[in-house]
C-alpha cells in the first residue's frame, strides 16, 4: 500500500465561530429554568445553532452536570459540541461526553469585562514619569541609538483587514461574514444574518440578525438606517426582539455599542 499523501482528504487545524453559552451559575435547576424562559420567548431563534458551553465564569471549585445541560440544549434544538473551561475546571469538565475546546481569549480572565482596544493599548504602553520631561516641555519619544551609515528603520504598516461590501438585499437564510468591517447596501431580511469582526454598517432596514465584534472586539459597533432587528450582538453580548428596545429607535436610524457588559442602543444622528 502506498504511503504517498492522499488526495482524498486533509486533516487541518482550524477555527470555528459558534455561539457560546456562558454559564454564570452552578445551580443547574436555576439555569434550566432561565434557559426555558428564554427559549419559550423565541423557540426557533437558535434552532440548529452549534453551541460551546463556556464554564470560565464559574468559580474554580464549582461543578455542573454537563451531560444534563447538553441534553437540555438538544431539547431546545441546539447542537452542543464542546466545553471551554479554565485549567482548574478541566478535570471534572473533561469527564463529560463533550470534548474540551481551546478558546482564542484564553489570555485574559473571562470573569472580568473585556477591555476595549484603546484601554488595552494604554495599559501596556510604557509610562512617562515627571522626571522624564523637563518643565514646560512636551513629552518626546525615546531616542534611538545612532549607527553611522544606517538608514532609519521603517515602521511596519499596520495590518488592515478587508471590508466586505454587499450591494444587494439579503434574503431569509442568507449569512454573510467579514473578517473586517461589513457594509450592506440594502435590506437585511427576517431570517438573514450579517456578522463581522469589526463594525457592521447597514444602509437599509435591519430586520434579521446583526453581530459585530465577532471575535471579541468590544469597540465594534452596529449602524443601520432602519432598526427592526431580530437580534443584535457585539462581542457575544446580544439582545433580541423579544426584549423591549428603547423608545424612539424602532424603524429609525440607530447605532448599537457596548458599554461594559450592556448593549447601548441609541438614535443615530444623521447630520
Amino acid at each position: 500500500m502506498s504511503r504517498s499523501k492522499t488526495t482524498l482528504f486533509e486533516l487541518r487545524s482550524g477555527a470555528i465561530d459558534a455561539v457560546h453559552l456562558v454559564v454564570k451559575t452552578p445551580d443547574f435547576a436555576a439555569l434550566a429554568e432561565a434557559l426555558q424562559q428564554r427559549f419559550d420567548a423565541a423557540p426557533e431563534f437558535f434552532s440548529g445553532e452549534a453551541v460551546a458551553i463556556d464554564l470560565r465564569r464559574l468559580a474554580d471549585d464549582a461543578t455542573l452536570p454537563l451531560d444534563e445541560l447538553a441534553a437540555l440544549l438538544r431539547r431546545f434544538k441546539m447542537r452542543p459540541f464542546g466545553v471551554v473551561a479554565q485549567a482548574a475546571q478541566q478535570t471534572w469538565a473533561g469527564a463529560s461526553d463533550l470534548p474540551l475546546l481551546d478558546s482564542r481569549d484564553v489570555g485574559r480572565d473571562p470573569r472580568k469585562p473585556a477591555e476595549s482596544a484603546e484601554a488595552a493599548e494604554a495599559a501596556t504602553a510604557p509610562a512617562t514619569t515627571a522626571a522624564d520631561v523637563a518643565p514646560g516641555a512636551e513629552p518626546q519619544a525615546a531616542a534611538q541609538p545612532s549607527v553611522p551609515g544606517a538608514t532609519p528603520a521603517q515602521e511596519p504598516a499596520p495590518a488592515t483587514l478587508p471590508t466586505v461590501l454587499i450591494d444587494r438585499p439579503l434574503r431569509s437564510g442568507q449569512r454573510i461574514y467579514s473578517p473586517g468591517d461589513l457594509i450592506v447596501q440594502g435590506v437585511v431580511s427576517h431570517g438573514a444574518e450579517v456578522m463581522a469582526e469589526g463594525h457592521v454598517h447597514i444602509y437599509g432596514a435591519l430586520r434579521g440578525r446583526a453581530l459585530a465584534g465577532a471575535r471579541g472586539n468590544t469597540a465594534a459597533r452596529i449602524f443601520c438606517t432602519s432598526f427592526e432587528p431580530e437580534l443584535v450582538a457585539i462581542a457575544g453580548i446580544y439582545r433580541t426582539a423579544e426584549q423591549d428596545f428603547p423608545a424612539g429607535v424602532r424603524g429609525k436610524p440607530t447605532t448599537v455599542r457596548l458599554q461594559g457588559e450592556q448593549l447601548l442602543i441609541e438614535p443615530l444622528a444623521l447630520k
